[in-house]
């Protein structure tokens, strides 16, 4: 027999997003957002909230889209992104500082030479994530 083991799909809320906006954006309602996460009023959800999305995922930060990084997040997708562009040989923008949970010019210009190793130029190498670049990179969902 085999088995498979999954994880679940993670967002974490920043300024100005809806619970509405955040089933419309992952393709499910905002019934079942509230079900998996516990949320007795739609319409009160604090920045920062991990929200599950699905218990189906397969262990990644799903893309929460370009605008998400020009608000300056800081949590904990941030540096798991910082992680994993280290690991594909794009850190040098973190020696000094190191990586961490608030976005920076750092994670900026990490991103960029990331965008750049895929094939990208000018303005879709800007250091901000897109949706191709972001599947590519396979942010892990960071523990709780």
């Amino acid at each position: 027999m085999t088995t498979t083991q999954t994880r679940d799909a993670i967002y974490y809320v920043v300024e100005g997003d809806t619970l509405s906006d955040i089933a419309e954006f992952f393709g499910t309602t905002v019934a079942k957002l509230q079900q998996l996460n516990n949320i007795p009023d739609p319409n009160v959800i604090p920045v920062g909230k991990r929200l599950v999305i699905s218990h189906s995922g397969n262990g990644l930060v799903p893309f929460p889209g370009k605008q998400w990084f020009h608000h300056q997040p800081n949590n904990k997708v941030v540096l798991a992104m910082a992680r994993r562009l280290q690991q594909e040989g794009c850190g040098s923008p973190y020696h000094p500082p190191e990586p961490d949970t608030k976005w920076s010019s750092a994670d900026k210009a990490a991103y960029s030479l990331f965008q750049k190793k895929n094939g990208f130029g000018g303005a879709d190498a800007d250091g901000f994530p897109g949706k191709v670049t972001w599947d590519k990179l396979k942010v892990p969902t960071p523990p709780a």
